[in-house]
């Protein structure tokens, strides 16, 4: 099946930030998007703006993301960006997306990728797309191997990282195990390995009053952390 190219002009602009304190960010992308789509000849009917929503949710799931559909159903044939990963999570988020809107006549349009612009209207962008989506996520999965090791060291010769864990106190960059969480981690474990579920024993916590490291209530999953550090 031969893809549909654009038939129209409307654009709509995305523009992303991971967190609501860096509002700067989307006046820079939204300047870049607008500029882009008046030398590139294109309406800018509309931009999405993203602040404080973080890249590892999926396009769609997104309050604003969801919102593209529709504009491509009202006539909308172009979507400008300013970089791959203001959009997507992982190449395989990206290439999905962009072959769905290849077969619909929608183009995607990367603002700034290495200092270049990027058209999947053509044959050469969608090659370069694919290239950069697949050396992005290589890139974050490096970078996610090396953080894991880093933690690990750290672990291993009780230095602080990230945050100070459940269980321990900081002094002077290193971590002191705290004996009262201590009692805690091993009274989780002595649950766990009686077959008692990670609801149950975060239920019984906040029902004994016993205390987060940040004073809040014990979830699942905080005790699951937990545990697998202590492991």
């Amino acid at each position: 099946m031969t893809p549909t190219k654009p038939t129209s002009r409307k654009a709509i602009g995305y523009a992303r930030c991971s967190t609501d304190k860096q509002d700067t960010k989307l006046e820079v992308q939204e300047e870049k998007i607008k500029l882009y789509c008046q030398l590139n000849g294109l309406e800018l009917v509309a931009i999405l703006y993203e602040p404080a929503v973080s890249a590892k949710k999926r396009l769609y799931t997104r309050k604003e993301g969801s919102k593209i559909t529709k504009h491509i159903e009202s006539g909308v044939t172009n979507i400008v960006a300013m970089k791959l990963d203001r959009l997507f999570r992982n190449a395989g988020d990206a290439l999905g997306c962009v072959e769905e809107w290849d077969k619909a006549g929608v183009a995607l349009h990367l603002v700034d990728m290495g200092g270049q612009s990027i058209n999947t209207a053509s044959s050469m962008g969608k090659m370069m797309l694919t290239m950069l989506a697949g050396f992005a996520e290589f890139e974050r999965n490096l970078i996610s191997e090396r953080t894991s090791q880093t933690l690990q060291f750290k672990k291993a010769h009780r230095k602080v990282y990230n945050h100070v864990p459940y269980g321990y106190v900081s002094e002077d960059g290193q971590l002191i195990p705290d004996a009262t969480e201590q009692a805690v981690i091993a009274e989780m474990g002595n649950l766990r390995s009686n077959g008692v579920s990670l609801n149950q024993i975060a239920a019984k916590l906040n029902a004994n009053g016993t205390q987060t490291k940040t004073g809040k209530v014990w979830h699942a999953q905080t005790v699951k952390q937990i545990l697998a550090l202590a492991a």
